[in-house]
């Protein structure tokens, strides 16, 4: 049996997404013995200069990003509701994602917060690039905190650092105790996961102890909070921790 060449077995093609704010990223497909999906390099490494950037400029003001992370519908934006109401003296201000419209947006200022919305078309995650110019516009106060609602996608913003100190996995009872086994890298990159939607428990199937064991098997340190946006249960162990990140800023700039 002849080998074939292996330039035979492979090629590649490419294709750009450019999203409604004008930003374009590229997805490099390489096909050999099967289908292999690669993120460019250079994407990527633009994007954590990008993120490195955004990281001392917050660094320099002592402001706390927070990056959350879900799939649609886990309830990110009405925890958001809550969180910013009750942590008012922290001066927080949102960065709103979504692929359209900026209903979000409206929904965090109706709960007395500023917050700016970023639209990302047909793009799947925020990128450093839209977070800088999100930034740039909330203008935040010193020694504040900022949060970052990103798109509801649990892959693709696993790769993309904002710049954020840490990224807050949101995860719902009615979706499955099977998340973190499907979708480890996300878990992975969390610092802490919020299970939410607990209210819910008594009735959908969904094991907690599965799902905590699942988290505990890719991510053995993050830190799980079971929370109801809803209700308010467990929304004081959350806000202690971001208390506690709070207090842990880089001292401001002069």
């Amino acid at each position: 049996m002849c080998k074939a060449n292996d330039d035979e077995h492979k090629h590649d093609h490419s294709h750009t997404h450019t999203h409604a704010n004008g930003h374009t990223h590229t997805h490099t497909h390489e096909h050999e013995h099967g289908t292999r999906v690669r993120v460019e390099k250079d994407v990527l490494g633009k994007n954590d200069r990008l993120a490195d950037y955004n990281r001392g400029w917050l660094a320099g003001r002592g402001v706390l990003a927070l990056n959350l992370v879900s799939s649609p519908g886990a309830g990110k934006t009405t925890l958001l509701e809550r969180t910013v109401r009750d942590l008012a003296d922290l001066s927080p201000t949102v960065i709103e994602g979504d692929q359209e419209t900026d209903r979000d947006a409206q929904r965090i200022r109706a709960a007395g917060c500023r917050a700016v919305q970023l639209n990302t078309g047909v793009g799947c995650h925020l990128d450093a690039a839209m977070v800088a110019r999100g930034l740039e516009e909330l203008n935040p106060a010193i020694g504040s905190v900022v949060f970052v609602e990103n798109v509801g996608n649990l892959v693709c913003p696993a790769l993309f650092d904002l710049g954020e100190r840490a990224k807050v996995v949101v995860c719902s009872v009615p979706e499955g105790d099977d998340k973190p086994l499907k979708y480890p890298h996300m878990f992975r990159a969390g610092r802490v996961v919020l299970l939410n939607k607990t209210d819910l428990l008594p009735y959908v199937p969904f094991d907690t102890a599965r799902f905590i064991e699942g988290v505990r098997q890719v991510n053995p340190i993050v830190r799980v909070i079971p929370v109801s946006a809803l209700r308010g249960d467990g929304l004081a162990e959350w806000y202690d921790w971001v208390r506690e990140q709070a207090t842990q800023r880089q001292p401001a700039l002069r």
